[in-house]
């Protein structure tokens, strides 16, 4: 049994639901039963979060329960407007708030399209199931951790992960928040993208990494690509895919802006967008409203 985790706060709750929407259509309903959805949020509206409740059991998820809380104190905002606080509370939760032996971590950025749980089928004890990072694969690569690999030689070229999605067990949770806390503090020099940077850093040093194919976190590249082609220089692979599990809109051209290019990615997520949207109108909440999220972003 597991739990799907997110962290959400107003600016994100519409995509958390698309999020949670599309990942029901990946299971069965007997194992949308048995998962529970598991939600930290910053700011969330009680409104909002009844919501969110009632649309989680509309979908079919056997358990929802949310938690107000706060990032780390350590924490440290990078300079994009489109990452909010919220973000760092992905380390926050805990073993007794989940209630189950697993979690799975989502972005609210991305749209799964086929079932994310396999990594969970060869989890071993003690391990954190984690992706490589498509733009920053490596340290000592643009962004991956500058300037470690200037002061500790030895590490150059070992991966750099994405947090976006990671799959653990609910006893290993109080060690990666402990981890990442000592990195925070010990290693800000390093430090660019936060506590995803944080994490990496700590990997480093503990064998608790388990690399992830990377379908089950894939970033959509057409988006960046109808623009321009530097995405080319971070990565040489097909932007079209055929055997993705989850989808993820990194970057500021988040899917659900109308300014974003109208990719074949991009208008699928936002026929989940619609679905989405439907059933919210259905459960007599319209306070989360598409256009008027679109703006507001």
């Amino acid at each position: 049994m597991y739990a799907i985790g997110l962290c959400v706060d107003e600016q994100y709750l519409l995509p958390s639901l698309v999020t949670l929407g599309a990942l029901a259509e990946t299971l069965s309903p007997a194992d949308r039963r048995d998962a529970a959805v598991r939600i930290l949020t910053l700011d969330l509206t009680r409104q909002h979060a009844a919501t969110m409740a009632a649309y989680v059991a509309r979908i079919g998820f056997g358990s929802f329960a949310l938690r107000w809380a706060r990032p780390s104190s350590r924490a440290l905002m990078v300079d994009d407007d489109y990452i909010t606080e919220t973000a760092y509370l992905r380390f926050q939760f805990t073993q007794r708030f989940l209630d189950r032996p697993y979690l799975i971590y989502v972005d609210a950025d991305t749209l799964p399209v086929d079932d994310i749980t396999g990594p969970l089928e060869d989890l071993g004890a003690g391990r954190l199931g984690l992706v490589a990072d498509e733009f920053n694969s490596a340290i000592g690569q643009r962004t991956a951790l500058p300037g470690l690999a200037e002061d500790r030689p030895d590490l150059l070229g070992r991966p750099y992960y994405n947090s976006g999605m990671w799959w653990t067990s609910a006893e290993l949770l109080a060690t990666i928040r402990a981890g990442v806390e000592t990195a925070l503090l010990t290693g800000r020099r390093y430090l660019f993208h936060n506590d995803q940077d944080a994490l990496n850093l700590w990997l480093l040093d503990h064998s608790h990494v388990q690399p992830v194919p990377g379908r089950y976190n894939t970033y959509e590249l057409s988006r960046f690509l109808a623009r321009s082609d530097w995405t080319r220089r971070r990565t040489t692979r097909n932007p079209h895919p055929t055997d993705t599990a989850l989808l993820h809109f990194v970057g500021r051209a988040k899917p659900w802006l109308t300014t974003t290019p109208p990719t074949e990615h991009v208008r699928l997520y936002r026929r989940a967008l619609t679905r989405t949207t439907r059933e919210l109108r259905r459960l007599g909440d319209h306070s989360v409203d598409a256009q008027a999220f679109g703006r507001r972003s």
